[in-house]
């Protein structure tokens, strides 16, 4: 079946239909990861967004059950040079056409995608539709112009119930606002007792799970489409150890008075190198973003800058003067990418233990008697089988 995908611009491109079929409108963007499609494709933070993939070759080794991402593919578009339909690998299941077609989700190959990412790379991210059907180019424009991008993609992806991972130390709040399995992945090997709580969840009832730490996942879309998350971080800031991750990481600036603003192709793939500034080392990371952090918007607030970008010299860490918080804008639980990074999360546990060394807490009872002795009546209300907690 014949494919099309139409840029705002009025760009066509015509090629193979793989996958699903209809209409399907988002923001195309590409990804230069020579492996890990099926992460990519199973990576919540591209929800709304139509992916190329630059490396010419896809599908060659197939979709297995053990490297997904999240429960189910969130992307709208896949777009690539070759596909293979015959997988060969022993650890194959099935193929990306059969998943693709299991969520309708329409993909489409035979374009040449090295004329599509200059494109991307001259002109910046444009909308898109990818198209199955015989209309006009002129009538698939103005569909595509009726059609606004989304700006609720975190609510989206992000889970409606609170679930736990039990571990026997450092108990870790994961505010999910599109998190991958390899942040759960990196916490729980590590022996936590890990929390994964909605995107939507209050400073307050993030209280009443007593953490050690919360850690700020990765999401899709602009940080500024998500004002009540920046808002619950601020409550929390100083009052526990933090740490951001690519939206964390964004949400965490805004959270400490910094700016955002939209990159022109954002950072996509598994081969982005970030200098840390304390050592002068040099990390290939795994990215996948198309904000970043205002480096002007730094100045007047309390944050220092802890890594850049070695390509365009963007914000890649910050750090917190005053309380222990700190953030990354790349992956450090890669998935697909290098493991340079993965000390981050023993550095955020390390942050956690120095915290509770320094800022040792009264035994729960020694805080009860202290209440009550303080004339509160906050225990007598308590209704049977609820846990409720003071305000700090």
């Amino acid at each position: 079946m014949q494919a099309r995908l139409v840029l705002e611009d009025g760009t066509v491109f015509t090629g193979k239909a793989f996958g699903g079929s209809g209409d399907s409108v988002g923001e195309v963007v590409f990804n230069t990861g020579i492996t890990g499609y099926q992460e990519v494709l199973s990576d919540p933070s591209y929800c709304g967004q139509i992916v190329t993939m630059t490396y010419p070759l896809i599908g060659n080794y197939g979709i297995t059950r053990d490297d997904f991402e999240s429960i189910r593919p969130f992307i709208h578009g896949f777009v690539v040079r070759e596909h293979e339909e015959v997988p060969s690998n022993w650890r194959s299941q099935y193929s990306i056409d059969s998943l693709l077609k299991e969520y309708d989700i329409m993909g489409i190959s035979g374009i040449d995608t090295r004329m599509l990412t200059r494109r991307i790379r001259h002109h910046g991210v444009m909308k898109g539709l990818l198209t199955t059907s015989n209309k006009r180019v002129e009538e698939l424009l103005e569909q595509m112009k009726a059609v606004p991008l989304m700006t609720d993609q975190v609510p989206r992806v992000s889970t409606n119930n609170v679930f736990h991972c039990p571990g026997t130390k450092e108990r870790i709040v994961v505010i999910d606002f599109g998190s991958k399995s390899g942040i759960l992945r990196d916490l729980t090997k590590r022996g936590c007792d890990v929390v994964v709580v909605p995107q939507n969840t209050t400073a307050e009832q993030i209280r009443r799970i007593a953490p050690d730490g919360v850690l700020l996942s990765n999401g899709p879309g602009d940080p500024k489409d998500v004002q009540h998350a920046v808002k619950t971080v601020a409550q929390l800031l100083g009052e526990f150890p933090i740490f951001g991750i690519c939206l964390g990481h964004q949400l965490f600036a805004l959270a400490a008075g910094a700016d955002t603003e939209k990159l022109k192709f954002g950072h996509r793939g598994g081969n982005h190198p970030v200098k840390d500034l304390a050592t002068g080392r040099c990390y290939i990371t795994s990215q996948n973003h198309g904000y970043t952090v205002k480096e002007e918007s730094i100045a007047g607030t309390e944050l220092e800058v802890t890594h850049i970008n070695n390509n365009d010299r963007t914000i890649e860490g910050l750090r917190h003067k005053k309380y222990p918080a700190f953030s990354v804008q790349y992956h450090p639980e890669a998935a697909p990418g290098p493991f340079d990074s993965s000390y981050l999360f023993d550095d955020f546990l390390q942050l956690i233990r120095d915290h509770k060394a320094n800022h040792p807490m009264l035994p729960r009872q020694a805080q009860i008697a202290a209440i009550y002795q303080a004339g509160s009546t906050e225990y007598t209300s308590v209704s049977k089988g609820e846990l409720h907690y003071a305000e700090k």
